[in-house]
């Protein structure tokens, strides 16, 4: 038997069925074909409009595995992807026609309580790490959604409600286990391969596949204030243009971001304004309890909601309080901008956008950020855009394919009204196509150093299937 693969050039490859027979062999997980009776719930992630096909999954049971898999991958110059949780919008863990190195039976996560570290695996999920740490009242600064895998959020930045008082989860790696393009396992850390761990930190998955990373740990406690407030639609403008006044003077400790959506059921929310376009500003203190309600105050004070959902919460379960809204299986696209500030005009825009809400299920946000994580230098390492202070994400969100073309408009209209305000940059794991065009993009004053270390660790461009930085 014979497999066809996906070259790096783009031709198409015939291996043996004896090499991939040699490479399952020295697999202790699986490796599927597209016979194989869970190819295609392997295959499958978060976002359902991804559709690829690859030639093999390798599932990885540890770094062997890995190891094995990148070998293969690279003696034989095929289409490779990278499968953490498996939740980038743009679909990149999975690649027609090629090898998926597939890390999701890879969760460990190991908290060493004393040093404040935690040693954790690239296929962890940010629920499978906050379950871990805060055992120990410790955290990783994350993402806002628990099913979100660990290795694309932090390799590409990662922010949730830690990072205006800890920084970005990229902030907090002190080193990683990186399986190269050359098949080499190699540690990173400010001490060693000290070029390549600057890079990995921000530079997404453009240089191998991390294993296992080290986090440094934050004392963070089991209660936190958090919760949203809700706005009638009617009250958005007025209210959001209070909220940029406020925010300007929440200490580190407090966030609070926006969203602009039709209302969930949620269960403090009377049940008439079910469904009904409305203005949720959800926040979360770090800290005491008291000093929550004290940092709070001054937002929950603004206009008059039509609830208060805002109260102590475990971490644990603020962290996980948006996975209702957001399962898999869904059909998304995103279009992504980053602000210095909230300007009248951008509010407008973002008001008369929800007037047509193509479903239910699409929405606005804005997150809130600087604070601890905009006091790090931008060439400190890759992540480079830390004088953004809020990030706008136009989330469309359907079920229906007959749907694809109206709600890919809707993100794409407000997209383009939006683009003369915003900074030009983006956050790497908001970008849903590799053809965006941008005047300073991911990586801004930072693309020229990433291309060098690329050319030096890959240069053939083994792991391409991502906001691609190409080698020179």
């Amino acid at each position: 038997m014979e497999t066809k693969f996906q070259t790096l050039n783009g031709d198409t490859r015939i291996i043996a069925d004896e090499s991939t027979a040699q490479l399952e062999a020295s697999m202790r997980g699986r490796l599927l074909r597209p016979i194989d009776a869970d190819y295609d719930t392997s295959r499958q992630i978060w976002n359902s409009m991804i559709d690829k096909r690859p030639a093999l999954i390798a599932e990885c049971s540890g770094t062997a595995d890995v190891l094995a898999a990148v070998r293969f991958a690279s003696e034989h110059e095929i289409v490779t992807s990278v499968r953490g949780g498996g939740h980038n919008i743009a679909g990149s863990a999975v690649c027609d026609g090629g090898l998926v190195i597939d890390l999701s039976k890879m969760r460990a996560v190991r908290v060493n309580p004393e040093t404040r570290r935690a040693i954790v695996q690239g296929g962890a999920l940010l629920g499978d790490v906050d379950h871990e740490t805060q055992a120990f009242g410790l955290a990783v600064p994350t993402g806002i959604n628990s099913t979100t895998g660990i290795a694309g959020l932090a390799l590409g930045g990662g922010y949730g409600w830690l990072s205006r008082p800890f920084g970005h989860t990229v902030d907090h790696i002190l080193s990683a286990d990186i399986v190269t393009a050359d098949g080499e396992l190699k540690h990173v850390s400010a001490n060693e391969n000290a070029d390549l761990f600057w890079a990995i930190r921000g530079g997404g998955g453009n240089f191998g596949v991390v294993a296992e990373f080290e986090f440094m740990l934050r004392p963070v406690d089991n209660m936190l204030m958090s919760g949203p407030v809700v706005h009638p639609i009617e009250d958005a403008a007025a209210i959001l243009r209070a909220y940029r006044d406020a925010a300007a003077s929440l200490p580190d400790e407090a966030t609070c971001w926006l969203v602009l959506r039709k209302a969930p059921p949620l269960p403090f929310l009377a049940p008439e304004h079910h469904g009904k376009r409305v203005l949720l500003m959800p926040m979360a203190h770090v800290g005491p309890i008291e000093d929550g309600e004290n940092a709070l105050a001054s937002i929950r004070a603004i206009g008059s909601p039509l609830a208060d959902g805002v109260a102590p919460h475990p971490y644990t379960v603020w962290q996980s309080a948006f996975d209702p809204l957001l399962p898999e299986g869904a059909r998304n696209y995103w279009k992504s901008h980053d602000f210095s500030d909230l300007s009248d005009d951008l509010i407008d825009l973002m008001v008369a956008a929800t007037a047509n809400l193509p479903t239910d299920e699409c929405e606005i946000f804005i997150a809130q950020l600087g604070g601890a994580a905009g006091r790090v230098a931008p060439d400190a390492m890759a992540y480079a855009h830390r004088e953004t202070r809020f990030v706008m994400n136009i989330h469309g969100r359907w079920q229906d394919p007959s749907q694809d073309a109206a709600c890919k408009a809707w993100v794409r209209d407000l997209f383009g009204q939006a683009s003369p305000l915003a900074k030009g940059s983006v956050y790497i794991n908001f970008v849903p196509e590799p053809d965006e065009v941008r005047s300073k993009g991911a990586f801004g004053a930072n693309q020229a150093r990433l291309e060098k270390i690329k050319g030096r660790i890959d240069p053939k461009n083994i792991f391409q299937a991502n906001v691609a930085i190409e080698p020179r």
